[in-house]
């Protein structure tokens, strides 16, 4: 049974960072495009980052280019988000993806993605 559990949310101040982790149970982790969403309350899911399988190609929405960045450690099995400068707008349950897709294109639709995790909460206070 493939698992993906997300940690390292919690409450930080705005202008705090936080680093989150997936790590998960796939066999072939290195074969799986791995994505970032979130959703903030009464709001849609939105994309967040994607990275592809060796993590050549990184990609992120809009809200939070230039803030958040995406790894991998396929040693690891593990994706992670390191977030900065964070504000009260990125409050959010935020949630790591597995993509089976053969090609590194429609990373920002969750419907390209075939494996979810549980979701990991962060708060920002202002």
């Amino acid at each position: 049974q493939v698992q993906l559990v997300e940690s390292g949310g919690g409450l930080v101040q705005a202008g705090g960072s936080l680093r989150l982790s997936c790590a998960a149970s796939l066999r072939t982790f290195s074969y799986y495009i791995m994505g970032w969403f979130r959703r903030a309350p009464g709001k849609e899911r939105e994309f967040v980052a994607a990275i592809s399988w060796a993590g050549r190609n990184k990609d992120y929405g809009d809200s939070v280019e230039g803030r958040f960045t995406i790894s991998r450690d396929n040693a690891r099995n593990t994706v992670y988000l390191h977030m900065i400068r964070l504000q009260p707008e990125d409050t959010a349950v935020y949630y790591c993806a597995a993509s089976r897709r053969a090609q590194y294109d429609q990373y920002n639709r969750p419907e390209s993605y075939d494996y979810w995790g549980q979701g990991t909460q962060v708060t920002v206070s202002s």
